[in-house]
């Protein structure tokens, strides 16, 4: 006798029920009903995976000319698409895994991915979660039982409005470099994409977000340019090499006349060799970088300080540009004074095509 739906042989043994599929096509109406009633997220479009494990992947390589599988994806495609009226893709928003071995079923909904450009108008905010050193986030005597390093982050500040908005589980800022805690990012702001994690709203306005996030960081964080953005943007920012432009205010250890500063500043132009700095040697590999400084500017000069900009290649440590890092950065400001950067703006990013 056989199986009416996946026309397999019934009665193996004592058992009536069919063995290769589990009378899964005659369940599969009850099985779409019981995956809807489960689905919490807005979404457009889906697709169904089925899992092999256990016995039913072993009865798939035994019953190599039965490929239930393929038929059980279909018609659970087709009876989902039915009830809710979405459409079958295959980059779909809500990806449906069903087990056969159990008749169990998991619900993985598809991040949502923002673009943008984040201006960070106060020092001592990190552009990341920065968990505590020592408890690693527990919260200890040395963090004031907060788990981080730092109270708050630009990561934090445009997350939490977006959360609350998407109803998502959490959200990753991903940027394009970044800049130190103490540095400031100003201008046309730094690139970015936010990766939104679980979202159970996807229908939403883009501008109201942005106006709600700026709302909300008003004085120390804001954002612009937002929009709905692919995954693949996320490596794209990341790997694109953005020259920074930076303006930093430099104290000497003496009196320097503008034509001693001006002279120096020449000699910093073209090729940079810089170990790694080593205030970060305790989290970063100690290598050789090649960089390149494009312009160095005077904006004021007060003789025992001045203010500078700089245009550089990105990944170039600007601080010690200046310093020389006891020579680990050549050139450096300190070769004929020594110099130090009291405070550091990034001013700004510069698109990969429009450096110059």
């Amino acid at each position: 006798m056989l199986c009416k739906f996946c026309n397999s042989k019934l009665g193996w043994g004592e058992s009536e029920n069919c063995v290769v599929c589990c009378d899964f096509f005659e369940k599969a109406d009850k099985i779409a009903v019981e995956i809807v009633k489960n689905i919490q997220f807005e979404f457009e479009s889906f697709k169904v995976g089925i899992k092999s494990e256990g016995s039913f992947k072993a009865l798939q390589e035994l019953l190599a000319d039965y490929d239930i599988k393929t038929e059980m994806k279909k018609i659970l495609e087709r009876k989902l698409r039915e009830i809710t009226e979405k459409m079958i893709s295959n980059d779909p928003d809500l990806l449906i895994t069903f087990n056969p071995e159990d008749f169990s079923f998991k619900l993985d909904v598809k991040p949502i991915f923002i673009y943008g450009r984040y201006i960070k108008r106060v020092r001592n905010i990190s552009q990341t979660r920065w968990l505590c050193g020592y408890c690693k986030g527990a919260g200890c005597d040395i963090c004031n039982f907060t788990g981080k390093r730092y109270f708050t982050s630009v990561e934090e500040l445009i997350s939490t409005p977006v959360i609350e908005i998407f109803k998502a589980k959490d959200a990753i800022l991903h940027g394009a470099g970044r800049e130190d805690v103490d540095t400031r990012m100003l201008g046309r702001g730094r690139p970015f994409v936010l990766e939104i994690l679980e979202p159970k709203k996807r229908s939403v306005d883009i501008e109201e977000v942005e106006k709600t996030i700026n709302n909300l960081c008003k004085g120390k964080v804001a954002v612009k340019e937002l929009r709905f953005a692919k995954p693949n943007e996320i490596e794209k920012i990341k790997g694109e090499k953005y020259r920074k432009v930076y303006r930093a205010k430099v104290v000497f250890d003496k009196e320097i006349s503008r034509e001693e500063l001006e002279e120096s500043l020449r000699d910093l132009i073209g090729e940079i060799k810089q170990k790694t700095p080593k205030r970060v040697l305790h989290r970063r590999a100690d290598i050789l970088r090649i960089r390149r400084v494009y312009k160095a500017e005077i904006i004021e000069h007060f003789g025992k300080w001045a203010v500078l900009k700089f245009e550089t290649d990105a990944g170039l440590y600007v601080k010690e540009l200046v310093s020389g890092d006891e020579g680990r950065t050549e050139p450096n400001l300190s070769k004929r004074f020594k110099a130090w950067i009291e405070k550091l703006d990034v001013i700004d990013v510069l698109e990969p095509d429009s450096s110059t």
